[in-house]
């Protein structure tokens, strides 16, 4: 019998660093058609925000051309514009939101 005998170590398993997602800001973009009211509206639905906050957002695009409403995972950003965006354009709004990484 021979001494000989490969010993099996076990392989080291590298774990990867799980990095968080990178997020992404969703941008209430200002018009000068889209009446105030269906924006609020529009906010409440979309993005669950409580009537004061849609307010000061929509005031805020109002006032500086854009403004932050939300951050989220890029699909959920993404699919969020998306839905707030449509549902402006079935009432014949020019209503906008937009997507950007947040840096």
């Amino acid at each position: 019998m021979s001494d000989d005998i490969d010993v099996l170590k076990p392989e080291t398993i590298l774990k990867p660093k799980t990095e968080r997602p990178r997020l992404y800001k969703v941008v209430l973009l200002n018009d000068d058609y889209t009446p105030r009211e269906f924006v609020v509206q529009v906010l409440k639905a979309v993005f669950r925000t409580t009537e004061d906050q849609a307010y000061r957002i929509m005031m805020t695009a109002h006032q500086k051309g854009v403004c932050v409403v939300a951050t989220f995972t890029r699909d959920v950003a993404e699919s969020k514009a998306t839905e707030g965006t449509d549902m402006g354009r079935q009432k014949g709004y020019p209503l906008a939101f937009s997507t950007e990484p947040e840096e």
